[in-house]
């Protein structure tokens, strides 16, 4: 028997503002789509889950972001999010530690409330400067759309959570992600909000362009962006 063909796939990540935007255009102009997806956490691993990757035959892909890369990006995000309605408030974390918001994704997600909880970290971390690295934050997170928080709170030190996050690794590497939001349909791939119009036709499913919105005042400088980084070139698609 042929295995089932395989769901159209989303690559989507807590540290992203244009992961989180793309998020917010599909849950609100196309929600029929969003249960249709195959929803994959990606996030930079902390030395434990890099080296069970690696031990598993991966690796991910590490690129520096420039300060002029980083400065361009808060404006451009801020005039995505005033075409829609959003403020967005920039987090403040500084050692920002991925495992604790993707892997309690993971357990989220087993309890059949993984879009739930991508909703409200989203919201956490870009709308409510909440730290999001923070287990404790996490479990309240959790809560709050009916995921056992002992259970997200902990996800890291659960080595059968832990594995499955490997696994969420591996298929990063394997299907080729560099950056988020990253689609895939069949063979065809595209990375970043600008290219979410293009992922929709192939689906059938073709996006309504948003309305133009004025020109915004440009942002206050923030701290520099975290040395790591997935973002390998425009300003659509940001690791």
């Amino acid at each position: 028997m042929a295995p089932a063909p395989r769901r159209p796939r989303i690559y989507f990540s807590f540290r992203s503002p244009y992961s989180w935007l793309a998020f917010h255009d599909l849950t609100t102009r196309r929600p029929h789509v969003v249960d249709a997806l195959e929803w994959r956490p990606f996030w930079e691993p902390d030395a434990h889950s890099e080296r069970l990757l690696a031990e598993a035959g991966g690796r991910f892909p590490y690129t520096p972001m420039s300060r002029e890369k980083h400065l361009y990006m808060l404006g451009d995000v801020r005039r995505l999010a005033a075409r829609r309605g959003l403020t967005v408030t920039w987090p403040q974390d500084v050692e920002p530690w991925w495992e604790a918001s993707h892997l309690a994704y993971v357990v989220a997600a087993a309890e059949g409330r993984g879009l739930a909880f991508i909703d409200r970290v989203y919201r956490a971390r870009w709308q409510e400067n909440l730290d999001i690295s923070d287990r404790a934050t996490i479990g309240r997170l959790a809560a709050d759309v009916g995921v056992d928080p002992a259970a997200a709170e902990k996800a890291s030190d659960d080595d059968h959570v832990r594995a499955e996050g490997v696994r969420a690794l591996l298929d990063i590497h394997r299907d080729d992600v560099f950056g988020v939001p990253f689609f895939i349909h069949r063979r065809q791939k595209f990375w970043g909000i600008d290219r979410l119009a293009d992922f929709l036709e192939v689906l059938g499913e073709l996006g309504e362009e948003p309305a133009p919105i004025p020109a915004t005042p440009p942002t206050a400088p923030v701290p520099a962006v975290d040395a790591h980084s997935s973002d390998h070139g425009h300003a659509g698609g940001c690791g």
